[in-house]
């Protein structure tokens, strides 16, 4: 049964904004930034991508589709529920091969902040942010379910791995595998534009290195990576986009805090 849970209702629940050529940002503006994953809708000349599917809260495919002849590919930059929740909408699925096993089964997703550790919302709280009882300040048109629900499995339907490409027909991206906040992160890289999808690998706000899937010396190798693209701008797993000054500012915070 729906409900509101005590919120208002907001009849536009999903937000879209271009960003770039052939690039949309979809953002629920309504979810917590903790959560509030970046779903970034890339245009091909014959296949778009979908990078990251948000909680799952509402469907996202109507949003994205088009007619193409190789239709949508949807890419999970990594595992997370805040990442694949919507990933099941979408018949083409990709992932790395060390979070493939994540997906092939149910999940559970929160939007309760009683169920998230300390290496969760500690990050966020000493950087100033704050959160409630629930992660989202507002209910689409019709309520929700339980705050608590299972994501749907979405097994891979391509598993990736470093160096692997993804050709859309006239843009070409490389798989960078960017361990550390989880096994299996990967991001998109647009040689040619100097674009980066960095997936939570980096983006402008708390980085979560603490989590029990995390390994801070695979993240320090991951920075020095990132430390070293061209890149032209970032488009984070979260937060706002940022270029390559900001990016080097970042790296360089973080390897000189570990």
């Amino acid at each position: 049964m729906s409900q509101n849970h005590g919120l208002p209702e907001v009849a536009e629940w999903w937000v879209t904004r271009r960003v770039g050529e052939g690039v949309t940002l979809v953002t629920e503006p309504h979810v917590h930034p903790l959560l509030r994953c970046n779903v970034w809708h890339v245009e091909g000349r014959a296949t778009d991508l979908v990078i990251d599917t948000a909680m799952g809260i509402r469907p996202l495919r109507p949003l994205v589709e088009r007619e193409l002849a190789g239709g949508v590919l949807a890419v999970a930059t990594h595992s997370h529920s805040d990442h694949v929740g919507g990933l099941h909408e979408f018949k083409d699925r990709v992932i790395h091969s060390a979070e493939a096993a994540d997906v092939e089964a149910a999940g559970l997703a929160s939007l309760e902040a009683e169920h998230y550790p300390a290496s969760v919302l500690d990050p966020y709280r000493d950087a100033g942010y704050e959160f409630g009882e629930l992660f989202v300040d507002a209910v689409p048109d019709g309520g929700i379910g339980a705050t608590v629900y299972e994501v749907t499995a979405a097994p891979a339907t391509r598993i990736v791995e470093d160096g692997d490409v993804i050709d859309l027909g006239d843009r070409v991206f490389e798989v960078l595998h960017l361990p550390g906040h989880s096994p299996g992160s990967i991001g998109l890289w647009e040689r040619a534009t100097g674009v980066l999808f960095s997936g939570d690998a980096v983006y402008d706000g708390p980085l979560l290195d603490k989590l029990p899937e995390s390994n801070i010396e695979d993240y320090l190798a991951t920075m020095e990576r990132l430390r070293e693209l061209p890149v032209t701008v970032v488009h984070g797993g979260h937060e706002a986009d940022f270029g390559r000054a900001r990016l080097i500012e970042i790296c360089d915070t973080y390897l000189m805090s570990h």
